[in-house]
């Protein structure tokens, strides 16, 4: 074979930063690569000669560079882009501008796979504190908010534990309890310089993407000094509390170029809170005849009545959450061939709440007579109820400040190198993740009343008025219980993947590859609970003998009708000695939580990726995917008294373990066709997976005997498997922009659903009869069916200064439908979507740049759908439709310094779920509008 030789650069921009999905290619060959997310390309197999080299790059001006190649050696070239500026007459086009839309967009049109590409620059664009609030703007998806947070992540309709996520290409671990899902506001849009979403994965991936998978790319060392610097604060209306943020990032590179590094850190204060009211509805009424039947038990009738709610909160939140995180990214090129790099990120959230609930539950059955309640028109509006006035704080020191303290860390350390050996390509990672949760002394007041409430005939907003107005005072409420509990979730993930890449060139078109590799992931994962209870009766017989305060506010959010009244306070709960060797251990309130896991996943690909013809490319392979998973976990025991055994009623804890073995073989096949330099048509045809929650597959037994509820594992679960279609077109503005289109349908098999039916008898223990059972179980199969439609551009062609103006659209229209699904007298229901599914979802934003002045104003709408899946129609929930307009603005001082303000959450949109219809009203809950403002600073060297 004639020697050899190889080409290795990096392109970057005006400022030195790396340009990501650059066009590549030697004049006079068929040789071309992309530029990577960190600006670098490799040609191999290159015949020794002088070439010219040329770049392209959508919306910046071509380059070119000689360049000589000899044999077995490999040759370095750094190229730099300008953009173009000049074409656009009196717009002033920056890097700031447009720089990081263009890189996301080239990145976007040059892979091979359907991804979502958003950079640093397009995430400043909108005021997205957190990297869950930047992600809900790309087509297909959706986020479910926490405390007004963007927090986990549904694509395409798909569960946030049916996508993966993933750091530089790492797994990151999830703090969930009880699911995989990823905690997506824990990490600021700060510290990410890419998202990329694969909505077809390759296989070269992590095959348990059924929606999609989100990687999530941290900044590189530049090839120049960076110094970049925010400083800020604003106000939450809701509390007119403060906030206060701040971010520093700093990097360079050896004067020879081979060590490069960058550190950055950033911090968050949010001083905040919610307005809340949840109601659970039934439409059964029943009360006590006052006669006795033949066994002298008490005679109930039940009455037919319309669905009315049977409990009934207000609920007031205070919450302070301070994010920290902070990165180290090394890089080091040893020679022309080999580089390696260690990449480090650790972020940690405190989350402070006190909570203050006011809740209502009828007094039904047995416990009402004829005489105690009122049904006008079939609608019961005149009842007793059990009231509970509850306050949840934690211990007085200085981390949890009364409050209890949600601490959330995820760190990731990542270790790997890039080779080259003649013409074969190696690179490898090895990484390190752990997240974590710990919530230590976190308390519980409640006093407990009876009294008789009118009820309001609103179901969009419903109220419990207390008939007598005296029955609310603080003396007419008993103790019912102070309580103390710690909770600890911890996950580790180790992982390792090698790659390995040949040239190969079937069909003579010019180049192509040969792919194939292995990865291993090592998870473990546990949760270690514990609950004491503290008898203080005798200490605090009644409300009025502790320290209270009056919750009630005017200007509550849900409305001024709900007035909270008078709660224990936080710094009394705070400063209560609860010892735990003074409490009642009760182990069934924790023990069936608590699990250890471990999951090992080994995985195997080979792919191919070949030129057709000139513009008509194909990536077709296999995966293998071997997944191994033991748990341990508890079933709780009821054991029931028997007096001439002489056995008393007590708890039993009993151990239980299940092993999973399963393998998945997952062939993909992705076309490319180029109908000219700017327009893109995409196929692909790829089969995924989604693992069942841990918890899930551990046969234990959980009681909730407050609520009435039992929730069972079940380790017969399968894996759901997904079948995908997916079709695409893109065109790509010469002005950096996009227009696409696209359907993709999803077969999915063995999905995961929660079972629920009521127990007839006491078959899970005594006095579990009427309990409300709760299982996963495998449906038999579901399929969505959707489309997505893009416009992102400037709009150059319009006169005068609408010329600086862009818009940003995209919609998704979503369609599904799921078998298998059994209702609570075990009959299939016919009636229901997939959960997760919303139909319709839209973002768009309207913005205006000039040489200076930047603003925009961002609109995200997702539609209502299918949360949780009830024992019938009545009793299922849904998330309700959300709607957010979001207005941010800045201007540039000079080249460096920038000012800012954002306003958030204009239109008040609450977080709500509704049961059955959407007019009856399960949760809503208010954040109110919140504005940040600061100063940017930015200094480039190259």
């Amino acid at each position: 074979m004639a020697q050899t030789g190889n080409i290795k650069g990096v392109i970057t921009d005006e400022n030195g930063i790396y340009v990501p999905g650059a066009s590549v290619f030697l004049e006079g060959t068929q040789k071309g690569a992309i530029s990577d997310f960190d600006g670098k390309f490799t040609l191999v197999n290159v015949t020794p000669a002088t070439y010219t080299l040329k770049v392209s790059f959508l919306g910046y001006n071509d380059a070119s560079k000689e360049v000589v190649v000899t044999a077995e050696e490999t040759t370095i070239i750094n190229l730099s882009l300008n953009p173009k500026n000049m074409e656009l007459d009196e717009v002033q086009v920056t890097a700031y501008g447009l720089g990081g839309t263009a890189k996301a967009l080239n990145a976007q049109k040059n892979n091979l796979n359907i991804t979502n590409v958003v950079s640093t620059d397009q995430i400043g664009k909108f005021p997205d504190a957190n990297i869950g609030d930047a992600v809900k703007r790309i087509p297909g998806i959706t986020m479910q908010v926490d405390q007004g947070e963007a927090r986990n992540i549904i694509v395409r309709g798909l569960s946030p534990q049916l996508n993966s996520v993933t750091l530089n290409g790492s797994r990151i671990p999830s703090a969930e309890g009880d699911n995989r899902n990823v905690q997506m506001d824990l990490i600021p849009s700060d510290m990410i310089q890419t998202i990329e979403v694969n909505k077809a994965v390759t296989p070269d991936m992590d095959a348990d993407a059924m929606g999609g998978s989100v990687n999530l790319i941290t900044r590189t060392a530049p090839q120049g000094f960076r110094l970049s610097a925010t400083a800020g604060s604003g106000v939450n209306f809701i509390t007119d509390k403060p906030i206060w943020n701040g971010s520093v990032l700093v990097g360079d590179r050896s004067q020879d170029g081979k060590f490069g590094w960058m550190v950055s850190a950033t911090i968050n204060d949010n001083d905040f809170g919610s307005d809340n009211i949840e109601a659970e509805w039934t439409d059964e009424f029943e009360y006590n005849t006052g006669v006795q039947d033949v066994e002298g038990e008490d005679i109930l009738e039940e009455v037919a009545v319309d669905p009315y709610p049977n409990v009934f909160e207000n609920r007031t939140y205070l919450v302070q959450r301070v994010r920290r995180s902070f990165a180290a990214n090394l890089d080091y090129q040893i020679n022309a061939n080999n580089n390696i790099y260690l990449k480090s990120m650790y972020n940690w959230r405190d989350d402070r709440e006190n909570r203050f609930r006011l809740e209502h539950e009828i007094l039904d059955g047995e416990d009402i007579g004829s005489d105690d309640f009122t049904i006008t028109n079939g609608y019961p509006t005149r009842f007793p109820v059990e009231v509970k006035r509850q306050s949840k704080g934690g211990v007085n020191n200085s981390r949890n400040k009364n409050r209890r303290l949600e601490d959330q860390r995820m760190q990731n350390y990542s270790l790997g190198g890039d080779h080259l050996f003649g013409s074969l390509k190696v690179d490898w990672m090895a990484s390190y993740a752990k997240a974590s949760e710990e919530r230590l002394d976190e308390r519980y007041a409640e006093f407990e009343s009876e009294y008789i409430i009118s009820n309001g005939t609103d179901s969009e907003f419903p109220v419990f008025t207390p008939i007598d107005a005296a029955d609310t005072a603080p003396a007419n409420f008993d103790y019912g219980e102070i309580s103390n509990e710690n909770q600890y979730t911890e996950e580790e993930d180790v992982n390792f993947f090698v790659n390995f890449e040949l040239p190969a060139d079937f069909f003579g078109k010019g180049d192509g590859n040969v792919k194939f590799g292995a990865r291993g992931r090592f998870k473990s994962k546990n949760r270690d609970n514990n609950y004491f209870e503290y008898d203080f009766e005798d200490d605090f017989p009644t409300l009025d003998v502790v320290p209270t305060r009056d919750i009630t506010d005017p200007d509550f959010l849900a409305g001024s009708q709900y007035a909270a009244g008078m709660f224990a306070t936080e710094e009394w709960l705070g400063n209560l000695n609860l010892d735990p060797t003074q409490g009642e251990d009760k182990p069934e309130e924790y023990a069936p939580g608590n699990f250890d896991v471990n999951e090992d996943v080994f995985a195997a690909y080979v792919m191919v990726n070949q030129k057709l013809a000139d513009n008509f490319s194909i990536l077709a392979g296999l995966r293998l995917e071997n997944t191994k998973l033991e748990s341990k976990g508890n079933r709780v025991n009821y054991i029931e008294e028997d007096e001439d055994a002489g056995i008393e009623e007590a708890i039993e804890i009993e151990a239980v373990a299940e092993n999973n073995t399963y393998t998945n073989i997952l062939p993909g096949i992705h076309l490319k066709y180029d109908v000219s330099r700017s327009t893109v048509l995409r196929f692909a045809w790829t089969n995924t997976l989604a693992r069942p929650n841990y918890v899930d597959l551990i046969p234990r037994a959980e009681y909730v005997n407050e609520d009435d509820e039992i929730y069972l594992g079940n380790p017969d679960l399968n894996p759901t498997k997904s079948m995908n279609f997916d079709l695409m077109a893109e065109h790509y503005f010469q002005s950096v922009g996009i227009l696409s289109g696209g359907l993709f349908y999803k077969k999915i098999n063995d999905f995961i659903y929660t079972y629920q039916t009521e127990t007839t008898t006491d078959i899970y223990g005594p006095g579990t009869e009427g309990y409300e059972v709760y299982q996963p179980l495998n449906g038999d199969d579901a399929s969505i069916f959707g489309a997505e439609v893009s416009l992102q551009r400037q709009l150059d062609f319009l006169p005068g200064f609408l010329r600086n103006m862009s818009i940003y659209l995209n919609y998704t229209y979503l369609t599904s439908s799921a078998d298998g699904i059994r209702n609570e007298d075990g009959d299939e229901r016919d009636d229901l979507d997939l959960p997760n599914t919303a139909p319709n979802m839209f973002n768009g934003s309207l913005g205006y740049s000039d040489k200076k002045f930047s603003a925009r104003l961002s609109a995200n709408f997702s539609d209502a759908y299918i949360d949780e899946i009830g024992g019938n129609a009545f009793e299922d929930r849904y998330y309700d439709k959300q709607f957010f307009l979001d207005l941010n603005a800045s201007y540039a001082i000079n080249q460096n310094l920038r000012v800012y303000a954002d306003l958030n959450n204009i239109t008040n949109q609450p977080l709500r779920y509704y049961q059955g219809v959407s007019n009856r009203t399960m949760q809503a809950e208010y954040y109110s509008l919140r504005c940040t403002f600061g100063i940017k600073y930015d200094l480039f060297k190259k």
